[in-house]
């Protein structure tokens, strides 16, 4: 039994902001009253004075890298580097070697999972085999072995006709589509966004366009199929305005942006890879753009990407080296940022694209109620401290933002009413 005292319950599946006590009974909430009503009757006490209580983040889109690619990341040290960034739960991608595209990987890492994670890792299966876009992947048997959603992530899948295909398929199975949404003949070659910037460090650029193009083909497959697609790491204005045009006209579409995205801009790459991800940084009203979006309620999660590459993969020329970056340790942080500390949104909405956000994206509760799982993330949103990504669990130092002060940092992550992390 944990009983975290006089925190700040900040719930936004309930509305909830005020000073409670949360009664952790092993894997669920036992209690949940008023501080002080709850007797401590011999159990653990965190005592939360002055920290946020919220329910337990999620990530929905990240890289863990294993099976294949352990060089770069583990899951047993990814999850530690998520629990250090308050997340309780991350979606996994499927571009691992060999690919997640059928049951026997996703079980691999269910079962891997359970043995060396410090948080929940939830896989997200390939929507095509191989991800290389010919033919539709065994999702049913992925879902029954635990996959959550399906996405050829770090591509888009390749085709309309397929697409459509994996949509329809999604439908009748009620999980989402994830799409990397990007014309590759537009983005071709390119390795950073089209503007002043590339021209000036002589890089190949990519225009918005590329994203839009294949988020306005996908919302029409949507509309096609009923199914639910869910916009990964959107990084465009255009891709954010026909997502919200597909709201308002009652489609399941939903979105996500990462902090990267809404805190650097196409100015700020320098010819080192710590700039280089796909999307790219992007231009100044595009950034305007999603924090608006996250503002007015149009994007439904932030998520990290969370993108590990080895020194020996990424310390090479900026046109050769890999796409991504670390987010786990820096996500709450630069969200507080750039979207609190700045007056952009209260801290009910900041909470909300962390955890109900994404769990209605994967179609499940996350709230801080009697029975509920005892998945919590306690934060600071003054705290100060120097990210300094030598000290990261995660394998890899692929990050523009190390050495960078931060006010605001997760303090305790629990799981399944286990403290998994505590600064």
């Amino acid at each position: 039994m944990l009983l975290v005292k006089n925190g700040r319950v900040v719930d936004p599946a309930t509305k909830t902001d005020e000073i409670l006590d949360l009664l952790l009974d092993g894997e669920h909430i036992a209690e949940v009253a008023s501080a002080g009503k709850i007797p401590a009757n011999g159990s653990e006490i965190l005592d939360a004075t002055g920290m946020i209580v919220a329910p337990g983040f999620i990530d929905i889109h990240a890289h863990l890298r294993e099976p294949g690619q352990e060089n770069s990341e583990t899951i047993e040290t990814g999850t530690r580097s998520a629990a250090r960034g308050g997340f309780t739960a991350v979606c996994c991608m499927p571009n691992t070697k060999p690919v997640n595209d059928n049951a026997s990987v996703t079980r691999f890492i269910v079962d891997r999972a359970k043995s060396s994670a410090s948080v929940r890792v939830w896989p997200i299966g390939a929507a095509s085999v191989g991800s290389k876009g010919e033919a539709i992947a065994e999702i049913a048997a992925m879902k029954q072995a635990g996959a959550v959603a399906v996405s050829d992530d770090g591509k888009p899948i390749a085709t309309a006709k397929l697409a459509r295909q994996v949509m329809d398929y999604c439908r009748s199975l009620d999980i989402p589509v994830i799409e990397h949404a990007e014309d590759v003949s537009l983005a071709a070659g390119a390795v950073m966004r089209e503007g002043v910037t590339s021209t000036r460090l002589g890089l190949a650029g990519m225009p918005a366009a590329a994203e839009s193009v294949c988020v306005a083909r996908d919302v029409q497959l949507a509309d096609l199929t009923g199914a639910r697609l869910h916009v990964a790491h959107l990084s465009a204005k255009g891709s954010l305005e026909q997502v919200l045009a597909a709201k308002q006209r009652g489609l399941r579409v939903t979105c996500e942006v990462t902090p990267h995205h809404f805190t650097l801009i196409d100015e700020d790459v320098q010819y080192d890879s710590r700039y280089k991800m796909n999307p790219p940084l992007a231009a100044r009203e595009d950034r305007e753009a999603l924090l608006a979006g996250l503002a007015d309620g149009t994007v439904d999660a932030i998520a990290t990407d969370h993108a590990p590459h080895e020194p020996a993969l990424k310390d090479v020329e900026f046109d050769r080296a890999p796409f991504g970056i670390l987010g786990f340790e820096t996500a709450l942080a630069l969200s507080l940022e750039q979207l609190v500390h700045s007056g952009r949104i209260p801290l009910m909405r900041l909470v909300e694209l962390f955890t109900a956000g994404p769990a209605r994206v994967l179609g499940i509760e996350r709230q801080l109620t009697k029975g509920q799982p005892a998945d919590v993330t306690i934060f600071s949103t003054d705290h100060a401290w120097t990210y300094r990504v030598g000290e990261s669990p995660s394998k890899s130092r692929n990050s523009p933002f190390d050495k960078r002060t931060f006010r605001g940092a997760a303090i305790a992550t629990i799981v399944g009413g286990r403290v998994v992390y505590k600064k």
